[in-house]
């Protein structure tokens, strides 16, 4: 699983990570019932607090997609919904926008202002 986390950027720490491993967990690069990192281990390979991995790993488990288990660490949860057809169709888009020239920033704002 590969996690980026961009210092510089508006969106919090926390939210990036928890973005990363959702995305990995909902496309199905990350099966059910695997383990993730332990925190510690985790915020010390990407230098960041281990409170900032905690906070994403709550989140996730708020969203029902994580288990966390005292001793045993976070695991996937059972896989959600196949989201196939929608993964399909972000890999057209983002297509489209790369091609257009148009950047993540402002493709994610687009995506923001369509869904509300």
């Amino acid at each position: 699983m590969l996690i980026r986390l961009d210092p510089a950027s508006a969106t919090p720490l926390f939210d990036q990570l928890a973005g990363s491993i959702r995305a990995s967990i909902i496309s199905g690069r990350v099966a059910a019932g695997e383990r993730l990192p332990a925190a510690r281990d985790l915020a010390t390979s990407l230098d960041v607090n281990v409170h900032t991995i905690l906070r994403a790993y709550q989140e996730l488990r708020d969203e029902g997609l994580i288990e966390l288990r005292r001793g045993r660490g976070a695991i996937v949860a059972s896989a959600p919904r196949d989201f196939g057809d929608l993964t399909a169709a972000i890999d057209s888009v983002v297509a489209e926008a790369r091609a257009s020239g148009v950047p993540p920033a402002a493709l994610a704002a687009l995506i923001r202002e369509a869904y509300q």
